[in-house]
Formats: structure tokens, sequence, C-alpha cells
């Protein structure tokens, strides 16, 4: 039996090995990459030719957890697993990114890529390995590939630098970096961070890719064992005339230049001219060589078109906004914009705009979330809405797209480190992206920074976003700071940087090209510190702290911990108790048991007396002053029986008021004296050895009654 072949190597002090031939063989590609008990099943195929008319690389990368490698079933009445979960598609995200620049850029073959979790073992995170996977399957196939590449996450607890960290450090850490790249270059981060300096965060991305080296070695050496991956399959799937594309050229290459040149601001009016150019051009052809030569004529204008900005920008220094490369766009913000909502703020850059609303819960609103890797509740959210309309365009809404995911993400993580460490409060932002022309993520975040301020979460300090972008041709390179829609597309780079005043929170870059220094990332990084900066400045501007106070539609949160012991009296048999005291106090209120022991109540209400009063009866329950023999209290009656009434003392204490200690007179029926319900004053008159219950009187707190002089003797 042919039981494949098997490598290992050690990574960051943890053993990962690589398996294939033995799973999965009729795909191009598959291979089992094991660290301690996680294991993951990547798989690669690759359509024989591109079909008709694709001048693209249609690649599908598809990420999925089975429950089953937990030990777990999957929730939902159909108990099996469905539509991926959202971190199942920002883990598809993380190996797209990096993979995909690294495809021949004539190979334009359907190639689908499928990565499945077979086993979890609550230790290694298998987000780390996800990238080795991908690459390492299309490493012992024939499909062409300018790879090996590899992913590894960096971690440091306590000042030490980790690769691959466990969950548990992960945890612990003040960063959590994700770094894909070749033996030669990085092409792919994905981090937050608790404020850390730009130094610092060169100096884990340098440990990351000395790790990434090892790797692709590794996956060199392990492709050398296997016959099917070499040679690479021969294709063909671009035609060319040179003739078409020497005559755009010639026609429109000066053309586009002077467009670049001319510095508009207006995006619309630049596309207008770029059309005009590619209309002249079109125009020199007849209708039916257009009908032969069309589709050439189209892909040259767009090369031409991106050489020529290129070519202003790198030899005259002219962006096609006309900003030096290190300005940022006109900004203008405000706060309080929707009077109902629980905080909101516009912030506009440019031609991007983002409306971000805030909405305060209480505990059961936080989003359950079932995964296999985490299963828990999370009580910050964060929601980005990019419409077709925001680029003036019509399209059908086809539900939330991997992208939106992605951006709303990234704003998340750079925004989660500055939230109050006693928030009670479950949040949400929600970004409606209204314009856009580049940085709508980092419009996001400025957004949700000034929101957060607007409804009165005291957040430790403001966080702003800036994309860099990067052009680099023939030896020069200019790094662009807060580019545009356009930059990004014509660029080499999107490098987004979030942060604060103090230190770096959040990043994500994507390279489009082979190599990156050091030393340009660097002055990427310092460049964005500037932009970042600034842009601090005009959200201080605007509000300079969060407000002292929530809006008067904003629910108010009490929350408070409890003994454990007491949870149970508080709810009461049945939840009795703790419903009746909701239904008594118009609250809501919650309790869950805390990894510490004690339990945690959270009062949420719109109202201050019913809030003190849920408050008051709750710390009666749970902090019970003592009942003391021969005082005396007001309670309800409980319930009612033939030989008396039982009244509740204190809450959660009840004591009986024998029918003999009820009235000097002599009572027929208990009933008919008193029902439940009745507030009766009485006093502790000593305890009951046998059951331990507390006896009460009422008549001795009443007068007594005179006794009736005998009648006279006849």
């Amino acid at each position: 039996m042919n039981i494949g072949t098997r490598k290992s190597m050690v990574t960051g002090g943890k053993e990962i090995s690589i398996e294939t031939g033995k799973l999965a063989k009729q795909a191009d590609g598959s291979v089992v990459v094991r660290m301690g008990d996680t294991m993951l099943l990547a798989t690669v195929v690759a359509a024989p030719e591109a079909k008709e008319g694709v001048d693209f690389l249609p690649l599908t990368v598809d990420y999925r957890e089975k429950y089953s490698a937990a030990g777990r079933f999957p929730g939902g009445f159909f108990r099996r697993e469905a539509r991926p979960s959202e971190n199942e598609i920002l883990i598809m995200r993380l190996v797209d990114r990096a993979l995909r620049p690294l495809f021949p850029d004539d190979y334009h073959a359907e190639v689908q890529l499928m990565i499945q979790l077979l086993s979890y073992d609550g230790v290694n995170n298998p987000d780390t390995l996800c990238g080795l996977a991908a690459s390492a399957a299309i490493a012992v196939s024939d499909i062409p590939f300018n790879g090996p590449m590899s992913e590894v996450r960096v971690g440091r607890v306590n000042g030490e630098w980790i690769v691959n960290p466990t969950m548990a450090q992960i945890a612990e850490g003040d960063i959590d970096m994700m770094v894909a790249g070749t033996m030669k270059d990085v092409n792919m981060i994905e981090g937050e961070f608790k404020e850390i300096s730009e130094l610092e965060m060169v100096e884990a991305i340098k440990l990351a890719h000395a790790a990434i080296i090892e790797q692709c070695q590794f996956q060199l050496d392990l492709a050398a064992e296997i016959p099917t991956a070499n040679p690479k399959r021969v294709y063909s799937h671009e035609t060319h005339n040179a003739d078409v594309k020497a005559k755009v050229y010639e026609l429109a290459m000066d053309k586009c230049k002077d467009v670049a040149r001319m510095g508009l601001a207006n995006k619309a009016k630049r596309t207008e001219l770029f059309d005009a150019i590619k209309a002249e051009v079109k125009a020199v052809y007849s209708e039916e060589e257009l009908a032969e030569v069309g589709g050439f004529i189209s892909t040259y204008f767009s090369e031409v078109k991106k050489k020529a900005v290129r070519w202003v920008m790198l030899h005259e220094n002219k962006r096609l906004d006309g900003r030096k490369f290190d300005e940022i766009r006109p900004i203008w913000a405000e706060v309080d914009y929707l009077p109902m909502v629980h905080g909101s703020a516009v912030f506009t850059r440019g031609e991007t705009q983002s409306l971000t609303t805030l909405t305060l819960g209480g505990k059961m609103d936080e989003q359950l979330i079932d995964g296999v890797t985490f299963h828990g509740t999370e009580k910050f959210l964060l929601h980005y809405n990019f419409p077709p309309f925001s680029t003036g365009e019509a399209k059908p809404l086809r539900g939330t797209s991997r992208r939106e995911i992605g951006h709303g993400n990234l704003a998340l993580r750079a925004l989660k480190p500055v939230l109050p460490a006693d928030n009670a409060y479950t949040i949400r932002l929600v970004s409606d992206i209204l314009e856009s022309n580049g940085s709508s993520s980092m419009a996001t975040v400025c957004a949700g920074t000034l929101a957060l301020m607007d409804g009165g979460i005291q957040i430790t300090s403001p966080v702003s976003g800036i994309a860099m972008g990067l052009v680099a041709d023939d030896g020069k390179f200019a790094v662009l700071s807060d580019i545009l829609g356009d930059e990004d597309h014509l660029g080499d780079m999107d490098f987004k940087v979030t942060g604060t005043a103090k230190g770096i929170t959040a990043c994500q870059m994507d390279i489009k090209v082979d190599g990156l220094p050091y030393e340009v990332l660097i002055q990427a990084l310092e460049q964005a510190k500037g932009g970042r900066l600034h842009i601090l400045n005009k959200i201080i501007e605007t509000i300079a702290k969060p407000n002292p106070n929530f809006k008067p539609q904003t629910p108010r949160i009490e929350a408070f911990n409890v003994p454990n012991d007491m949870i149970g009296a508080i709810i009461g048999p049945g939840g009795k108790i703790i419903q009746a005291m909701q239904k008594e106090t118009n609250t809501t209120i919650t309790i869950e048991e805390l990894p510490s022991g004690e339990g945690r109540v959270q009062i949420m209400s719109n109202n201050g007396d019913d809030m003190a009063e849920a408050t008051r009866r709750i710390r009666q329950i749970a902090f019970p002053p003592m009942v003391e023999e021969g005082a005396e209290y007001e309670g309800k009656v409980k319930s009612v029986k033939d030989f008396g009434c039982f009244v509740e003392i204190l809450p959660g204490t009840d004591g009986l008021i024998h029918i003999s200690e009820f009235a000097w007179e002599k009572i027929a029926k208990m009933e008919d004296a008193c029902k439940e319900g009745d507030l009766l004053k009485f006093k502790v008159v000593g305890k009951d050895p046998k059951t331990k219950k507390w006896k009460l009187s009422r008549r001795v707190l009443l007068p007594r009654p005179e006794k009736k002089e005998d009648a006279p003797q006849a």
C-alpha cells in the first residue's frame, strides 16, 4: 500500500509535519499538515485550460472547519456545517491575499483551493497553518506558481517573541500578527497590537520572515521528492497583437500623461478624460477592425494608463489629484448627526465618506459564536457596509461580501484595544460607506472613534487610520499617503495602518510586486505615522474627548459581582424570583458565573428609580442582613395556610406567623384574616428548633384588648 510521503520540520520550537500521497489523490495536489494534534487537509485543482474570454485568474480559496475536529455537534436545526462563518471567511482572505499575487500574470485557468480543519487540539490555532498548507498543496502539484510561500503568526508575551504562539499565548500577548511571504519577500501582513511602535512592528516582521524562509525551503525539499510536482504544466492563456499594442501606446501614452499631470481631485472628471482618450484610439479603427481587435485595445489602454500615471509620479513627483506624496486629502467630520441613536459620526476625507452609528445594549445583545475553535459570546461588534451607490454604480445586492467582512474586522481590531476595561455594554458600530474613493476602511476607523466618543464610551485614546501606497519602477519608488482608489489599483502596495498617538493598534498590508526592502517599509511606516497624527488632530478638533454622559435615550447599565452561592437565590426556583423582579421594576436582569467563581449581575433600564429598586432587591438577596431576634419588620405574605401564614422577613428569608400569633382575638379561618401579597408588620420572637424557621408574631405589636367585666348576678 502506498502510504505517501511525510516530512517534518521545527518552527518556533514546534514540530510541523506535511504528508502527501495518502489522502485526496485525485486532486492535482493535496497535503495533510499537522502541528500538535491540529491537522489540516489542503487540496488544489486547476482546470486544464482557461475559459474563453477570461483574462484574469479565477482563483477560489475555501476554508472550512469540521465540528467533528473538536468532537462537537454543529448548532442549528440541521446539525450540519452550513455556510462559512465570519472567522472562516477571514481565514480564506488571509490565504487568498498571500497566494493570488504569486500566480503568473498570464495564467487564467480556474483554480480551486480547499482547506479543511480535520482535527483541533484546542492549543494550536489552525489559521497559523493554512498558508503553509495551501502553498504546499500547490508545490506538490504541476500547477504553475511563483512560490512557494508560507504564513506564520508572531506574538509577544511579557516581552518575549513567539513564532506560532498557542491560543493561550495569543490571549496574553500584546502583538498578534500574521505575516506571509516567499523566500525572498514579505507580501502580506495583518495584525492587531496594543499600541506598539513602528520599529517593534518591523522587528516582528523580520522574525516572521526568517521562519517563512525555512518553511518555503521545506516545501521545495518535499516537492523534489514528488514525481508529479515537476515539470509544471505548459499553458498558453493569452494572445497578443504587437501592431495594435504599438499603436495604442503611440496614440495614448502622452495624452494619458497629460491627464495625470492635471492634478484633478474629482474622480469622475478624471475618468471622463481617460475614457475620451480611449474613444479617440478606437476611432482610428473601422467597425470591422474593432470587432477583431477591440479586446486588445481595452487591454493595452489599461496598460498605457497605468504606466503613464506611474511615470508621472516617479519622474515628475505628481499624484493624480495633485497632492504631495505625504499630503492628506481635506477632512471634515461631525458628531451627533443622528438625533435618536446612541452615538453617531460622519467622517469625510476627500471623496470617501463614512456614516457610523453606535448602539449600546446589555448582556442579552451579545453575539453568540458557535464555532469549532471558539464557543462563546462577543460584546464588541463592528459591521461595515459598502453599497454600490457609494461609487456611483447600480449593482444588485448579494448579501454581505467577503470584502465587507474583512474591512469590518480590520476596523474592529483597530478600535478594540482602546475600549475601557470596565465597559459593561455590548457595543455595536455600523459603518455605512456613502462615498468611496479609497481608504473606506480607514474612514470607518475614524468615524468609529468619533461615534464612540459621541456616545459617551470612555475610550482610552482616539484612533485614526491611513492607507499607504507604493509605486516602484526602474530603481525609483514613491510612498504615497492616503491613497485614492485609482492609486490602489495602479500601485504596488496597499498598506493600512491604524493607531493612537502612542502607537499602532492594527495593520493590513498587501503587496503586488516582488521585493519590498525594509528601508522602504520603514519609510512607509514613518510616513503613515505622520498622516495618522494629522488625522488624529482633525478628530480632536471635532470632539476633544469622550462625552462625560451617555445620550438620554441610551439604556443605563449597573453591573456588580455577587457570591457564587447566591446565584440560585437571585434566580429563584424556575427563575421565579428574577422574572418577578424584572416585571415589577421594568428592567432587564442577567446573571452569569465568572471564571473566578463569582456571579456577575447586569441590570439594564431606562429609568433611574427602576434601576435603583432592582439593584436594592438583588443586593438584599446577595448580601442579606442578618435577621435579628426581637426586631420588628414589615414584609409581604408569601403564602396562607390553615395554621398561619408565611411572611417575607428579608428577601430570601421567610418566617411563620402562627394563627394564634396573628391577633388577640380568635381566628376561625386564616384566609379570612389575610391573603397573599398583604403587607404586615411583625416581630421576630424566636426560631423553631426543628424546622429552623423563624417564628413571628403580629399579635405582640397590637394593643391588647381590655378584659370584659363579669355581668352582675340577678
